[in-house]
């Protein structure tokens, strides 16, 4: 199973993905979007294969967001790609790669659906909630 996890490693929602992709038995492809970001192409691919809106992928916390006036409903796709590959920052994370898709992981159990093995056991995030392996 090749699984790759687009991550970083500040974000709690994204050390719990790893480590819920981890629990299956799968050791992914790390990429810290931050240090390596995504080319144009392969953000544009991934948005499409998640099905989603470029809009859907902003980040808006802990970014230029707003500095960036980038809620102006004006802004076209091609627009807030740009903004994305200028700031990679405004990539929200993190986004999973496996054998059944591509996903935003938010919340971190929604990687299960892209996976092609179950958790093994219990699994208990950083905050304390636990994710049970039959769902």
């Amino acid at each position: 199973m090749s699984v790759t996890i687009y991550h970083n490693p500040a974000c709690g929602t994204s050390r719990n993905t790893l480590a819920l992709i981890r629990a299956t038995g799968s050791e992914p492809r790390v990429i810290e979007y931050l240090v390596e970001p995504p080319s144009r192409k392969e953000l544009v691919s991934l948005i499409a294969r998640m099905g989603i809106a470029p809009r859907d992928l902003l980040r808006q916390k802990g970014t230029p967001y707003d500095d960036l006036g980038l809620d102006d409903d004006k802004l076209t796709d091609v627009d807030l790609i740009d903004a994305m590959m200028e700031h990679p920052v405004l990539i929200n994370r993190p986004i999973v790669v496996g054998p059944r898709g591509v996903k935003l992981c938010r919340p971190s159990e929604l990687v299960l659906d892209v996976l092609d093995r179950p958790l093994r056991e219990e699994f208990v995030k950083e905050d304390g909630e636990v994710v049970n392996p039959n769902g």
